[in-house]
């Protein structure tokens, strides 16, 4: 196995275990329009499903830069991807949840350029809330970019993981996720993962 082949099992391992105890399993992004309850924030996983239809009926490749612990980045483009697994660790970002309800505050601002961002901050006393900050930037009713820091603490590991997606015309553009993760008895890996949709 080449060095950069295990550098991309390594960071996909890592982000798979990351998911580990998040709660509920994140619903399955293949059957996008499938029934939800409404939340009383921003529908991340609505946002996600409709990218997952897209992308998989338009077949883009994917360029991706990968470093591990703050090396140099290793790029490799990724012809075909299975959208629904490339997406996954977004649906982590979810706060639509039965057991969140009242867990954020919102704040909303008008940017310069008149597009509106609202801001779901974790309140304290609510330790379900992994999800501690979502952001989301529109304009003219469309999600131009998502924001999302999330945090995790159990007995065998802790870690923090910041997402990020960036949209144009309702299309999904780029994608990144940057990360720490500490397993018990070892050192604390440092991971990011920056893609561009073609």
């Amino acid at each position: 196995m080449s060095c950069r082949t295990g550098l991309f099992l390594f960071i996909g391992a890592a982000l798979a275990l990351g998911g580990c105890g998040d709660g509920p399993t994140a619903p399955d992004p293949a059957a996008p329009g499938a029934p939800r309850p409404a939340g009383p924030y921003f529908d991340v996983r609505g946002l996600l499903d409709a990218q997952v239809q897209q992308l998989t009926a338009r077949h883009p490749s994917v360029t991706k830069h990968v470093a591990l612990r703050g090396g140099t980045p290793e790029t490799v483009q990724v012809p075909q991807v299975k959208w629904s697994d490339e997406l996954q660790i977004f649906y982590q970002a979810d706060i639509n949840k039965a057991a969140l309800r009242g867990a954020y505050r919102l704040d909303s601002t008008t940017e310069a350029s008149g597009a509106t961002r609202r801001t779901y901050t974790a309140q304290p006393g609510h330790p379900n809330a992994s999800v501690t900050r979502l952001s989301v930037l529109s304009a003219g009713g469309q999600p131009q970019e998502l924001e999302a820091t999330l945090r995790q603490d159990n007995v065998l590991f802790s870690g923090q993981k910041a997402l990020r997606l960036s949209l144009q015309q309702g299309q999904l553009r780029s994608y990144e996720v940057r990360g720490t993760q500490k397993l018990i008895f070892f050192d604390t890996l440092r991971y990011q993962t920056q893609a561009q949709v073609q």
